[in-house]
């Protein structure tokens, strides 16, 4: 591989990098780690709660306490309280018009929506975390008004374009 090739390479690797992030499994299971690729606006939110968290480790000093490296902490590395979490979620959804939506029903609509776009069950599994494609497709997808449309579509393109029989 020549100089130049090489170069490219790295960089291209280097921006997929960008766009990845390690993460663990579960606390528990503090020994499985996956990278998942997110969504540029997704990855830049998470970077800049990784600069706001720093900051706020710096502050509290010896009081921090993260010991499973949580993202989102309060002011002193612990857990987030489940309450406060879901406060901020049904706030934020409300600005959004989507206040009757829970954390699940937002999962199912992303296996849903990713699926729509043309996502792979084996991507779709794969950022949901599932052990099987199939768990996915018995859980979360479910054929939408969308997908049907979709479907009727290709099939009147593939019947207009055979041939007339006379």
């Amino acid at each position: 591989m020549g100089e130049k090739q090489h170069c490219h390479s790295t960089a291209v690797a280097a921006e997929a990098r960008a766009r990845c992030i390690r993460l663990l499994s579960h606390p528990a299971k503090r020994k499985q780690t996956a990278v998942h690729c997110a969504a540029a606006s997704a990855i830049r939110i998470l970077r800049k709660q990784h600069r706001k968290q720093q900051a706020q480790r710096l502050l509290a000093g010896e009081l921090w306490a993260n010991a499973f490296d949580l993202v989102f902490t309060n002011g002193f590395g612990r857990p987030l309280n489940h309450q406060t979490v879901y406060k901020h979620l049904k706030k934020a959804l409300q600005s959004c018009g989507m206040e009757n939506y829970t954390f699940h029903s937002l999962r199912h609509s992303f296996a849903t929506i990713s699926i729509e776009n043309g996502d792979d069950i084996k991507t779709v599994q794969t950022n949901l975390g599932h052990f099987a494609p199939a768990f996915t497709l018995k859980t979360y997808a479910h054929v939408s008004n969308q997908m049907q449309q979709s479907s009727a579509a290709r099939m009147e393109e593939l019947i207009a374009s055979l041939p007339v029989a006379k």
